[in-house]
């Protein structure tokens, strides 16, 4: 771990959280019940999270998913059953821009990738990192939780909080922003890395910076961090990231690796990391938590 980093989470833990938690009576179940929590991060700068903790006697499996690129922040991922919620407790977390967490800075979905990409201490990422770290370090104080199985799902953020932080024991990502950024984004079009190359159109002289930035962030730097099991979702064959793309990722962490290629397909690559997650964390009946049109 670098220096920068060294001083990030030295500056995040000058920030007591502070959470406040509150019931959300219109959004529990009779197997889950739902919470809206509130915490602070570097800056400082208040947060918000949905907490969803199983009916019954825990502990229970955690799902931590960290702040996504999007404005708007979800109980779970759109398309999952809310009957995940019956087996884990889960947490969602909007990150410092995102919607519940848009005061006083809101995010621009395109824009946030390049939001002060030029100076590395200005960086927006820098304090959606820390708030990232912060929101694991919340939920595995929670007694409902089982440390023992605490998966965190989602896209580069996910691998860089298992690195920095500490308690994640499996991890699911899917790289879209800071693998080989700098290296990739003038081979794409597409959007989130076109927001590099439009920034770049326009401030052409700011390029060395911009790679010093995302040099900070590339993966492969986290890589030797992770002893987690992670389970590393690709993008489809012939694809800027795909399984081949990603090899000296897979190779550089250190835990257990599967690397998944999408079949292009939110069946097949759902129900493979519904799969994967529910094995790592002992569930055998995952049948019964997955949506009606994914079960057998």
């Amino acid at each position: 771990m670098t220096q920068y980093w060294d001083d990030v989470l030295a500056a995040l833990a000058r920030y007591p959280a502070r959470p406040e938690i509150e019931p959300l009576p219109l959004r529990s179940t009779t197997f889950a019940t739902l919470y809206g929590v509130r915490l602070t991060s570097l800056g400082p700068y208040r947060l918000f999270g949905y907490l969803s903790i199983p009916t019954g006697a825990g502990p229970f499996p955690a799902i931590y998913y960290p702040p996504k690129y999007q404005s708007v922040l979800e109980i779970i991922p759109q398309g999952t059953a809310n009957l995940q919620r019956s087996r884990y407790v889960t947490f969602s977390l909007a990150g410092r821009g995102q919607r519940n967490a848009d005061t006083p800075y809101a995010a621009m979905f395109p824009g946030l990738l390049t939001e002060g990409v030029d100076d590395a201490a200005s960086y927006m990422f820098r304090g959606i990192v820390a708030d990232s770290v912060r929101g694991l370090e919340f939920l595995l104080t929670r007694r409902e939780v089982d440390a023992t199985r605490v998966v965190v799902a989602g896209n580069d953020i996910a691998l860089i909080t298992a690195a920095l932080g500490s308690g994640a024991t499996s991890v699911v990502t899917t790289p879209a922003l800071f693998y080989r950024t700098a290296e990739l984004a003038p081979k794409t079009n597409g959007y989130p890395l076109e927001e590099i190359n439009d920034y770049l159109h326009l401030h052409p002289a700011r390029a060395e910076a911009v790679r010093r930035t995302l040099a900070h962030y590339d993966l492969l730097g986290f890589a030797p961090g992770v002893t987690a099991a992670t389970l590393l979702m690709a993008g489809a064959p012939g694809t800027l990231l795909d399984g081949p793309a990603l090899g000296p990722l897979a190779t550089a962490l250190r835990g257990p690796v599967t690397v998944y290629e999408s079949q292009q397909s939110l069946y097949k690559d759902g129900l493979y990391s519904e799969r994967w997650m529910a094995e790592q964390c002992g569930i055998t009946d995952v049948q019964s938590i997955l949506p009606e049109h994914w079960r057998d």
